[in-house]
């Protein structure tokens, strides 16, 4: 539907009484008509590089904003961190991070790192992480419904 939250954060991320993960704060969500926008907004840590690098993006900036949030849930802090606002823009831009902890499945570990590539062709589409076999064994383990992608097959 071409709607971009453009500031996918933990501190967005709702839980209701039945744990249901609800997104929240759509102050700076956007339709782009024709699929890119411009704007720089979001929060730096979550910021994808062609965003920090006020560069043209699409539905994949809000992917790695997701990512970052996995890796969050996982380690407890942000993937990119630094002591200013400079170096996190480099570490951003270099795609330098800590792996995350250790006891956590390769395949998990393997799905956040194809979220956070610094190329943004190179980062899978909501599509293909909700057909990756991590998440689909998940959600079967968990007996969770997932709600159709309005028709969508192979992109957003």
């Amino acid at each position: 539907m071409n709607i971009f939250h453009r500031d996918i954060k933990s501190a967005n991320i709702f839980l209701s009484k039945d744990q249901t993960a609800l997104l929240g704060d759509l102050n700076v969500s956007k339709v782009a008509k024709a699929g890119i926008l411009y704007t720089q907004t979001g929060t730096p840590y979550y910021a994808s590089p062609e965003v920090w690098s006020d560069k043209p993006y699409d539905s994949k900036s809000d992917i790695w904003s997701l990512g970052c949030v996995l890796y969050e849930i996982l380690a407890l802090v942000p993937p990119f961190r630094a002591n200013d606002m400079n170096g996190l823009y480099k570490r951003v831009m270099r795609g330098i991070y800590d792996e995350p902890p250790k006891h956590y499945s390769s395949q998990l570990k393997k799905l956040i790192k194809a979220m956070i590539k610094t190329n943004p062709a190179s980062r899978p589409s909501c599509f293909e992480i909700m057909n990756t076999e991590t998440v689909k064994n998940k959600v079967t383990e968990l007996g969770l419904k997932v709600l159709p992608l309005n028709g969508v097959q192979s992109q957003e």
